[in-house]
């Protein structure tokens, strides 16, 4: 059975769905069968894989609301990941979900066709702590958690943990966290280094080791519709998350 991980942060700009493209492409690159899910109305995870979200007839959308399985909305791509892509429809699916019997388990019950096809599952969840949110935590084993490396980093991220415990608690009770990722880091500043103390203070050994530097590559892959590893090989970008596929899998090994 695969192992399915929510990447999210209710906060925006964290590097979320550059994380969640990339590390699923590098983790694609190194042999395992991948899918990403993009939970998010903006469809940026969609548009990074080169799928024009005015295309998307079958999504995540339409997954969530029982109008399409999980076969049918599922696209594949030339990057070795499948993708469940989304656009601004899925912003409706908030009000469906709110009149729908255990709404919180809806994405959950879609993926349930396809978990045994894939080693893993990827949900870029939308920068909200909402519902479409709520089905993310709701479905996956674990919680990957982007922090950049900047002075209201930690902000708003005890509501996220709280949030997590809670659907521990009442809906899912063996989610974990995965792990927390620093993002946009600069060894050459104190204020990352500070940012790094505290964020380690809090989460120990859940800390990746990786990091994710500032990187212009990373940052002009999506308008070209594709992951940084198929942008640009030699980037510093695909160095980090290269080295951040790595480090999960062997987590996962142990």
């Amino acid at each position: 059975m695969g192992t399915i991980i929510a990447v999210t942060n209710q906060k925006g700009g964290v590097g979320k769905t550059t994380t969640a493209v990339n590390l699923s492409a590098c983790v694609a690159a190194k042999g395992k069968k991948v899918l990403i899910v993009d939970l998010d109305p903006q469809g940026n995870t969609t548009s990074s894989f080169g799928i024009s979200k005015k295309s998307v007839e079958h999504g995540t959308y339409h997954l969530i609301i029982g109008k399409s399985d999980a076969q049918q909305a599922t696209v594949s791509t030339e990057y070795k990941v499948d993708v469940i892509p989304s656009n601004i429809q899925l912003s409706g699916a908030t009000i469906e979900l709110i009149e729908m019997e255990k709404r919180e388990n809806r994405l959950r019950q879609g993926l349930a066709s396809v978990v045994d096809k894939y080693d893993y599952i990827f949900i870029d969840c939308p920068p909200a702590l909402d519902l479409l949110t709520l089905n993310g935590l709701c479905a996956a084993d674990t919680v990957l958690v982007p922090i950049q490396c900047e002075f209201f980093a930690l902000e708003g991220l005890s509501e996220l943990m709280n949030t997590v415990r809670n659907v521990k608690k009442m809906y899912n009770r063996y989610i974990e966290l995965e792990g927390v990722l620093l993002t946009m880091y600069d060894g050459r500043l104190n204020l990352t280094l500070q940012v790094v103390q505290e964020v380690k203070k809090f989460f120990g050994d859940k800390v990746f080791q990786t990091t994710i530097p500032r990187n212009v590559r990373l940052a002009e892959a999506p308008s070209y519709g594709m992951p940084v590893n198929y942008y640009d090989r030699s980037s510093r970008g695909t160095k980090a998350y290269n080295d951040l596929a790595a480090e999960l899998l062997k987590n996962h090994e142990k």
